[in-house]
């Protein structure tokens, strides 16, 4: 400490330039925070696999959607959205396409709602989030109209929206911060030189920390999100000035005992100092712990570290700084300031947790314990409720859900991907999937390439086909017997030419009767083959004897039209009998082309029928379609929009019949998951990636990430803890206790925030990230306090005390220090209130119930009395020390 004070000039300087070279030439930490995004999964989670199918298929285009409001939609309405639709198609660089509600009937009853009163325009994008809010901004500002109720929406726009919302909250939460602080040190020290010096301090401090934090993840792809520097304002600026009141409060005592001013400061940071070192020391521990989170977002409060080790480097060189050159004048105009007098309140406290031990730990279980059986661990995933009906994005959301059902705006893609071209024998089981998704409770429909509108189509299903066989079987039957009369009315035509023929026509004569005759049993052969058609279903036999009768049928007509030309011939009675002959002859003719005609459609019958007796997806799924389904025209628009990826991938989307940032939504992406699993087996996509897109999807494996990372993070931070405050506290049993009672506090704390929230204002549950964030803030901001206090406990224990003497004198002299610590901590949280995002809001509130609680309540009364419990075996497994 000499040398630092003795080079502080040059020190101050030096990290002055640092300071501001850093500055101008660190990365933008706010660009960062929104190029990572608000979150980012991990490659093994079923929504991030079926991004990477989308992505690799070229398919990660985005779909934003114009919403408009009309009290009446009629021609003028629709002529504005198709120029608002033209002109935005002008844009090729972001916009790939754009659905006219208007261009069908199919698209209108999809995009216009039952009353007519609101519109959606869905908008396929493609290009970087910030690409396609900047287009967004383009049509609000110079296409839409100005007297027309339109808002734009979708995932990219509210997601903008919340990074928006986020950086308007970190500005709120810094000018509230500072004169917070400024306020509360004006209060404490009533000086007007005091509150700049951890102002400064800590200045010097977030400065340069988001220069580092900006470089690392340049270099290292250290991580970062919009908590980031939320995080580094509230918890720099809160313990930083905490740690600059007990250095400062210490410095004032020193001098007024009458040590000279290089002696006040060493004696200070002698003392005080390694107070703060110690707690600074646990911080860094408890935030460095949470490098090992898996979860980006999680990951991004390490920055934190690396604000408190530049805090601790900043307090042992800037505030001495001050401390020196200042003297006696950094506490101007008052020469008692600063001072921390005995607290009567914590001296009353001790009276009750020393000496009444068991009856300090039952009114802290009185206090905390029912509480805690309120506490349910509800959370919510809810993007929009972190910036509220505010914002465009969200009314234009909460439209949709008005006119189309809430789970319409953003339903949950599963994607099939499998090495071959998707077949017509594969497309059947695609329909199975379908109809199993859409029997799920909560599902209220199921769009794919079988059912491109949702509805099912009944033709591909093997019952409908047997039907239509069975009704063109029929029409085949009523077609024979239209056949026969016409060969009836035939034969009789020839019985009477027959019957006129001129004598010396007997050469025609005969071969005529014979053509009747023939008639005759072909006729009656018809007759047979329809009844026996009907009768047996028999197609390849019924087709084999119609090919009988046709040949039959030929050499008739041939044998009549020989006839009618030889008696076409012989004059005028004999000639217009051949003529009448010609026309029998066209009638036996039409017959026979009428007879070609069933038996080619029977033929066909025949063939579908065998096909689908070799079908194996028939007997799977019910399901059959034809050869050539896949390339026909009418297919074509089910085709190109669920199938993807040079046909061998596939999409089904499933409409939820709930929100879909619900946890309802969750649990039933969980279903869908589990029914696919079982469906896939033993089909031909048994072997397929699966993937699930959506919002609702990316907040299942949310649920699933954030619930792990917290268990896993939550207990390397606590036996991390553990160890630190063993070594530097000699004792096992003292962590235990301290940890321990920062558990309690912590889940009081966050069922009172989950009551506020969720049965006070109705909220599904707390933000999924507010746990961890609160536990993590909470438990390494609260365990300060504790080190306060039994870390001077541990120095008068030292110096010879007793431990119920030690306790009591401890608590007297650090009460004030401790809650006034707690306050200004609280009071930089609670700067985060009006920031305005939801989940910062409620972090804030767990943090500050929590050091209320821990400062007035838990270690005033739990700490001590267990501590006093314990006796001398609070050291154990080591000795305890005293001053020889």
């Amino acid at each position: 400490m000499h040398k630092i004070i003795q080079w502080r000039w040059g020190i101050l300087i030096g990290l002055i330039v640092l300071t501001a070279a850093l500055f101008v030439a660190a990365p933008n930490l706010t660009k960062q925070a929104e190029q990572a995004g608000s979150f980012q999964l991990s490659e093994d989670m079923d929504s991030q696999r079926a991004q990477d199918i989308l992505n690799a298929a070229g398919k990660s285009d985005k779909t934003i959607s114009l919403v408009y409001e009309f009290e009446t939609l009629g021609d003028a309405e629709r002529a504005d959205i198709s120029r608002v639709i033209d002109e935005m198609e002008q844009n090729d660089t972001v916009v790939k396409d754009v659905l006219d509600p208007f261009e069908s009937e199919e698209t209108e009853a999809q995009l216009v709602s039952e009353d007519g009163r609101i519109v959606l325009v869905p908008i396929t994008v493609e290009g970087s989030m910030e690409d396609i809010n900047a287009f967004a901004d383009d049509v609000r500002a110079n296409i839409l109209p100005e007297d027309e109720t339109v808002y734009i929406t979708g995932e990219e726009i509210i997601n903008n929206d919340v990074n928006l919302s986020a950086q308007e909250g970190l500005k709120k939460t810094e000018i509230i911060t500072v004169v917070l602080i400024f306020g509360l040190l004006l209060l404490v020290f009533r000086s007007i030189v005091t509150p700049f010096i951890p102002l400064i301090a800590v200045g010097f401090t977030y400065l340069l920390s988001q220069s580092f934090v900006a470089f690392f993840v340049d270099w290292f792809g250290f991580p970062v999100s919009n908590y980031t520097q939320i995080f580094l304002v509230a918890i720099l600026f809160g313990i930083g000035t905490d740690y600059c009141i007990l250095l400062l409060s210490r410095y004032k005592e020193e001098l007024g005992a009458g040590h000279a001013i290089e002696d006040a400061i060493v004696n200070t940071y002698k003392t005080a100092g390694r107070t703060v070192l110690i707690s600074g020391l646990a911080v860094f521990v408890g935030f460095a712990a949470i490098g090992f989170a898996d979860f980006p977002i999680f990951k991004s409060a390490v920055a934190v570290a690396v604000g408190i080790a530049v805090l601790l480097l900043i307090l042992f060189t800037v505030v001495p700084f001050f401390m020196a050159t200042l003297k006696h004048r950094l506490f101007w105009p008052s020469k008692k300031a600063g001072e921390h007098h005995d607290s009567r309140l914590w001296a009353g406290f001790s009276r009750i947790s020393v000496n009444r031990p068991f009856v300090s730990i039952l009114v802290v279980a009185l206090i905390t314990v029912p509480v805690l059986f309120t506490y349910d661990d509800a959370r919510s995933f809810n993007t929009v409720d972190e910036i509220g009906d505010d914002y465009d994005s969200v009314r234009g959301l909460n439209l949709i859900s008005e006119g189309f059902g809430q789970g319409e705006s953003l339903p949950v893609q599963v994607i099939l991907k499998q090495d071959g071209d998707l077949s017509e024998a594969e497309i059947p089981y695609i329909e199975k999937f379908s109809s199993e998704l859409e029997n799920i409770d909560g599902v209220s429909g199921v769009r794919s390439v079988t059912r491109p509108t949702g509805d099912v189509i009944d033709d591909f299903y093997v019952d409908t086909q047997l039907e239509q066989v069975s009704a063109g079987l029929t029409e085949a039957e009523t077609g024979l017997g239209d056949v026969q009369d016409g060969l009836t009315q035939v034969e009789a035509g020839l019985d009477a030419v027959v019957n006129q023929l001129p004598g010396g026509s007997t050469n025609a004569g005969a071969p005529l009767a014979e053509a009747a005759a023939g008639l005759g049993q072909l006729n009656a052969q018809l007759g047979l083959i329809g009844q026996g058609l009907t009768a047996t279903q028999n197609i390849p036999a019924t087709v084999t004897q119609l090919g009988q009768v046709s040949a039959g049928l030929g050499q008739i007509e041939a044998g009549i039209n020989e006839a009618a030309t030889a008696l076409t011939a012989q004059g005028a009675q004999a000639g217009e009998l051949g003529t009448g002959l010609g026309q029998l002859a066209a009638g036996v003719g039409e017959a026979n082309a009428g007879l070609v005609q069933i038996e080619t459609g029977i033929n066909e019958a025949a063939a579908f029928l065998s096909d689908l007796s070799s079908s194996d997806s028939l007997r799977d799924t019910g399901v059959y379609l034809p050869e050539g389904t896949l390339t026909s025209e009418e297919f074509a628009p089910a085709v190109e929009r669920y199938v993807f990826d040079d046909g061998t991938a596939t999409q089904l989307e499933v409409i939820l019949e709930m929100d879909p940032y619900s946890p309802e939504a969750i649990d039933t992406v969980e279903i869908v998951k589990a029914t696919m699993d079982r469906v896939v087996t033993d089909t031909p996509f048994a072997e397929a990636t699966i993937g699930y897109a959506g919002i609702s999807s990316i907040n299942s494996d949310l649920n699933e990430t954030s619930t792990n990372d917290f268990n896993r993070t939550v207990a390397i931070m606590l036996v991390t803890l553990f160890i630190v405050l063993t070594v530097l506290f000699r004792s096992m049993v003292m962590p235990l206790y301290m940890i321990g009672s920062l558990l309690l506090t912590y889940y009081t704390s966050a069922a009172i925030t989950e009551l506020i929230f969720v049965e006070g204002l109705g909220y599904d549950g707390i933000s999924w990230a507010v746990p961890f964030f609160g536990f993590v803030m909470l438990i390494a901001l609260g365990i300060d306090y504790s080190i306060f206090l039994l870390d001077r406990f541990r120095e008068e224990s030292i110096n010879g005390m007793t431990v119920r003497d030690a306790l009591v004198h401890s608590m007297t002299k650090m009460g004030t220090v401790i809650m006034t610590a707690a306050v200004i901590l609280a009071g930089t949280f609670g700067a985060m209130i009006p920031s305005g995002v939801l989940s910062l809001v409620q972090i804030a509130t767990i943090v500050i119930t929590g050091l209320l609680l821990y400062g007035l309540i838990v270690l005033p009364l739990l700490i001590p009395a267990i501590t006093v419990s314990f006796g001398d075996g609070v050291w154990w497994p080591f000795k305890p020390k005293h001053k020889k």
